[in-house]
């Protein structure tokens, strides 16, 4: 039976040499707007199944209560040729796996477990990392809001999934995981676009070797100030951050719409919401970054989409955010060697409801 998060950023860990051990620093929320956040997002090698996976710490639900945050987690699973299935936001785990819970060693299997009230969907893998975080990234905006986040590339999973009651055992799966923390209120963050690639490429010991290739891109567009939006593209080769491409070296380019037949709207509680029409997902996105001789260039085609609405704790509005999943095309130049290779990827839109 599956119980309540096992890792707790209210806990004060034990004195240790090189640092907290836990994924976020040892100091409580104490804000109803302050957030920590772990995200996970996986693929199956043959592209048949991926999972967006969010377990999210909130500040306190009143004042002067120093009990605990609110926690909320949902996992979303995604079957190719029949679409993506959702818990609502209180998914239970058993045990939550992060490569930013220190000290951590490289190649050493951890459990993960995510489960649906009603049972499924459902994940039990055994998780992994390979390769090393990116620099730490902050985007302040709209006054006091702030929102920063760390990635990490090569996480490599293998377990069992559970897609609409059916079972899919020994299932191996590449992926990234990332932490977030700040202090942000829905229609103050404006939007946002992330997404990831890694390389399908892998010898032999694919169970401990690091994509030859990855890419994680970032894009916050905060309605003001008006010189708020950042963003970045961060290439890895072989475990190692190798690239930093800043916001002044990255070109976002869209083309047409997703069809909105390809877009269901998860939880299922969320159909009983009046919401407004979602913000229009585009059919094609190309990230560009070049920096010198060096370059990347990712093309992601939408193939279906998640809307997960989100209430607004500042305004009536509500808020959307899309798990999008696709193939995706990289290609580029790094200290003068070239890489190129096809898999699918996860794209996550973000905005307001009703166009914005």
């Amino acid at each position: 039976m599956l119980s309540n998060l096992t890792i707790d950023p209210q806990e004060t860990p034990a004195p240790y040499p090189l640092g907290a051990r836990g994924p976020f620093p040892d100091c409580r929320l104490s804000r109803v707007l302050e957030r920590r956040w772990l995200h996970y997002a996986l693929l199956s090698r043959d592209g048949e199944l991926g999972l967006v996976a969010n377990i999210a710490w909130l500040g306190p639900p009143a004042e002067n209560d120093s009990v605990r945050p609110r926690i909320t987690s949902i996992l979303l699973i995604h079957k190719r040729g029949i679409g993506w299935t959702s818990s609502q936001f209180n998914a239970e785990t058993a045990a939550l796996w992060s490569s930013f819970r220190q000290p951590h060693p490289f190649n050493t299997e951890r459990d993960f477990q995510v489960r649906s009230a009603a049972g499924h969907p459902s994940v039990n893998l055994k998780l992994q990392r390979t390769s090393r975080p990116c620099t730490s990234q902050c985007a302040p905006f709209a006054g006091e809001h702030f929102l920063r986040w760390q990635s990490e590339t090569g996480v490599i999973a293998c377990g069992d999934w559970v897609h609409n009651g059916t079972l899919h055992t020994g299932v191996e799966a590449i992926g990234y995981h990332e932490r977030v923390r700040g202090y942000w209120g829905w229609p103050e963050m404006g939007g946002w676009v992330f997404g990831f690639a890694n390389d399908p490429a892998h010898a032999a010991d694919a169970q401990t070797s690091a994509p030859p290739t990855a890419i994680v891109f970032t894009l916050i567009q905060p309605h003001s100030p008006p010189d708020a939006a950042t963003g970045s593209v961060m290439l890895w080769r072989s475990g190692r951050l190798r690239r930093h491409f800043p916001r002044r070296c990255v070109t976002v380019s869209v083309r047409g719409q997703l069809d909105r037949d390809r877009v269901c709207q998860v939880p299922d509680l969320a159909n009983l919401f009046g919401v407004p029409s979602m913000a229009p997902i585009p059919r094609r996105l190309v990230i560009s970054a070049k920096m010198g001789e060096d370059y990347s260039v990712l093309d992601f085609s939408c193939e279906a989409a998640a809307r997960i609405v989100i209430p607004a704790e500042t305004g009536i509005d509500p808020y959307s955010v899309h798990e999008v999943i696709g193939p995706v095309t990289v290609e580029g130049r790094v200290n003068g060697e070239r890489f190129a290779f096809e898999t699918f990827g996860i794209v996550e839109f973000a905005g307001g409801a009703g166009g914005d």
